[in-house]
């Protein structure tokens, strides 16, 4: 589980940082190496996902995404997505409500 403000390895050449949680609000960084997949899912929270570098191909549902540096997407609740690093780069993600299951000691 993580813990804010340490890196932790998720998926092969994809490794995430908490940054900072709220009551209703949670942020993260991811960084991916190129070709990194971040594998399908889903869960219940709304996420909006913000290049800081590089270029991603999202998978939401059956729609395919190109985003760039600069560039964000909204993934609605319950819907399964996934992601491709095109190139290395990081994306910023944030998340309403708090991703529990993500934080240290906390379960969803």
């Amino acid at each position: 589980m993580g813990q804010i403000g340490v890196w932790e390895s998720v998926e092969d050449g994809v490794k995430r940082n908490i940054l900072t949680s709220g009551e209703d609000l949670m942020i993260m960084e991811v960084r991916f190496k190129n070709g990194a997949i971040g594998n399908k899912h889903q869960h219940p929270h709304e996420q909006i996902s913000y290049c800081l570098d590089g270029q991603f191909e999202f998978t939401i549902g059956t729609a395919h995404t190109i985003i760039e540096k600069g560039e964000s997407l909204y993934i609605p609740p319950n819907t399964l997505h996934g992601v491709k690093a095109l190139s290395d780069g990081s994306l910023l993600d944030s998340f309403s409500p708090v991703r529990e299951d993500l934080l240290e000691g906390k379960h969803s």
